[in-house]
């Protein structure tokens, strides 16, 4: 039986990537951070057959006690501050977690001595003001975030631990990719969960940013089967993966809304304060690599991405009303 250990396991792909190990027969573990706010949802269905461990990536003593703990064959590093329009109000947190975080994991790797295949999760937010459409693993890197330029320091790290010690490390550029389990400050859930909320009449408007940025969204349980097929090849590389469609925040609003027969520009509200200081226009991802070496495609297309998340949020609202 392998084993995994997954970093940010009570998040959105931690839960979906925890699950899809569980079904090919692994034992997985998984690093939780100690809060007040302490919170398992994603994960509940699955508690009591997956081993958890207090610690944080910015605690090098609970990652080297983790590590010899759970004694992992492949490890995910998912765990980030990974919201973009956070990280200009708290730059340095997010770069003591997602830049400096990443290199904690992998030194507390090498001097231990794991010999874990490594996946770091990477982000389309590299490409930033992008040089070029769509973008590939060769398109140069131009950061427009504290997020992204933390999410760069990463993505070499990896690299550089990859050459230097031989470590099996692969980078995982993934674009924006979504679900029923999204947090609610990120962009498609928090109109999803307003559109749930409006057909429940506990919410009459929705408030949003740049309108027309444009994104290539898919589905997060078909991307964390991608990132297991990185650990399964012979060699370690980087890969892209995306959908290859872009839409905007304007086409979400128009699917999400039409599900429940309802137009978003009667509730719809911009907001200068939602916009970031610095503007990533549009990121549409060419995963033509992975493809090819991993045998991967997305399954989940974009109205059936928005709309599967729009009948959980429309059940999630009634059921809320229900309680009132």
């Amino acid at each position: 039986m392998r084993r995994a250990l997954i970093t940010g396991i009570t998040g959105q792909d931690g839960s979906y990537l925890a699950e899809l190990l569980l079904a090919k027969g692994y034992e997985v573990h998984g690093l939780v951070r100690r809060s007040s706010s302490f919170t398992t949802a994603r994960i509940d269905p699955i508690r009591d057959r997956i081993t958890l461990y207090y610690g944080d990536l910015v605690d090098s003593a609970s990652l080297h006690a983790m590590l010899k703990k759970s004694e992992p064959d492949e490890i995910y590093n998912l765990a980030a501050q990974s919201h973009v329009r956070v990280s200009f109000e708290m730059p340095e947190y997010t770069c003591d977690v997602t830049a400096a975080g990443v290199g904690r994991l992998l030194e507390a790797m090498r001097t231990t001595g794991s010999k874990a295949r490594f996946y770091q999760a990477s982000s389309s937010e590299l490409f930033g003001k992008a040089r070029e459409t769509p973008q590939t693993e060769e398109t140069p890197f131009h950061p427009r975030s504290p997020y992204a330029a933390a999410k760069a320091y990463g993505y070499y790290l990896t690299v550089n631990y990859r050459e230097a010690h031989g470590m099996f490390a692969c980078n995982g550029i993934l674009f924006n990719h979504e679900s029923p389990r999204r947090g609610e400050n990120f962009v498609t859930r928090k109109i999803t969960r307003a559109v749930g909320r409006i057909v429940a009449g506990r919410q009459r408007t929705l408030a949003l940013g740049n309108l027309d940025a444009e994104r290539d969204w898919g589905f997060a349980g078909d991307y964390v089967e991608a990132m297991w097929q990185m650990l399964q090849q012979k060699e370690p590389d980087d890969y892209v993966v995306a959908t290859g469609e872009t839409h905007s925040v304007k086409e979400c609003l128009e699917v999400a809304f039409g599900r429940v027969g309802l137009d978003w520009r009667t509730f719809v509200e911009t907001e200068a304060r939602q916009i970031r200081p610095a503007e990533v226009d549009r990121l549409l991802g060419d995963a033509s690599k992975a493809r090819r070496v991993l045998r991967w495609s997305p399954k989940v297309k974009f109205h059936e991405l928005i709309e599967m998340m729009v009948d959980h949020d429309v059940e999630l609202a009634k059921r809320e009303a229900g309680k009132d």
